[in-house]
């Protein structure tokens, strides 16, 4: 397929897991370059080298997102490289999972500050770009957890947020042009996640009614469609990933 060929995309913490699996489908679907923003550099090197053995069209960026001044810089390096920005898709989060009762506020600051302070941060130096050039494809990695979860306090309070703020992206961008539109993952089989007992591995999956774990390629299949010209007319939505269980 080539849907997305020509256009430029930036990709936060795209070095494993659905991030990665974002920018391999992005590559598969034709865009002429992909930003990789990921702190942890090395991964994002070796990933890059694994996609492109060029150079030409990934391009892995250090940078800490939760950080404005680092994301400042890797948005003129991706501009210096490809010259425009069409689609921004955010997707660095972490978890600092505790009972919110037990919670640091040290817990609390380091998730908001990467899930929620990372999504604004980008979309603060992207968006007037696509404003200026009137295109722009939006896709913020939320979280079925949006809905609630136990011992997630301040994880649900960012992917909650994340969806608020993606409707206020998409109606501000609307008559540029811009679309803006979420994905609520469920249980995705990725290295974080295995890291759960492998019990409670299977008594998610008898809550999901596929009876399975999504994979990460599925995530970005539906990434890449709303990244599209495809999905032209869709914006202000939240696509739930999740084999049909719509809360955890």
């Amino acid at each position: 397929m080539s849907k997305l060929n020509g256009k430029y995309a930036v990709v936060t913490g795209g070095s494993r897991g659905i991030g990665a699996a974002i920018v391999q489908r992005f590559l598969d679907d034709g865009v002429a370059g992909v930003a990789i923003l990921e702190w942890d550099f090395n991964s994002s090197k070796d990933l890059a080298k694994k996609l492109d053995s060029t150079g030409d069209k990934v391009l892995p960026i250090n940078c800490d997102v939760s950080k404005e001044e680092q994301v400042v810089e890797a948005i003129k390096t991706t501009l210096d490289k490809f010259g425009t920005i069409d689609i921004l898709v955010n997707n660095a989060g972490i978890t600092r999972d505790d009972m919110f009762h037990k919670m640091s506020k040290e817990a609390w600051n380091a998730v908001i500050n990467v899930n929620l302070y990372g999504t604004y941060h980008t979309c603060k130096y992207v968006v007037p770009i696509m404003r200026e050039k009137r295109y722009g494809r939006i896709v913020n990695i939320s979280s079925v957890s949006a809905f609630g979860n136990v011992g997630q306090a301040n994880y649900v309070a960012t992917k909650g947020a994340i969806i608020s703020f993606t409707t206020a992206l998409a109606l501000e961008g609307g008559p540029k042009n811009i679309t803006a539109n979420c994905i609520a993952p469920g249980f995705i089989n990725t290295d974080m996640y295995q890291a759960v007992p492998e019990a409670i591995i299977a008594e998610h999956k008898k809550m999901i009614p596929l009876k399975r774990l999504g994979e990460p390629e599925e995530v970005a299949g539906a990434v890449s469609f709303l990244a599209s010209d495809d999905a032209s007319f869709i914006s202000s939505q939240c696509l739930i990933v999740s084999g049909g269980r719509n809360s955890i």
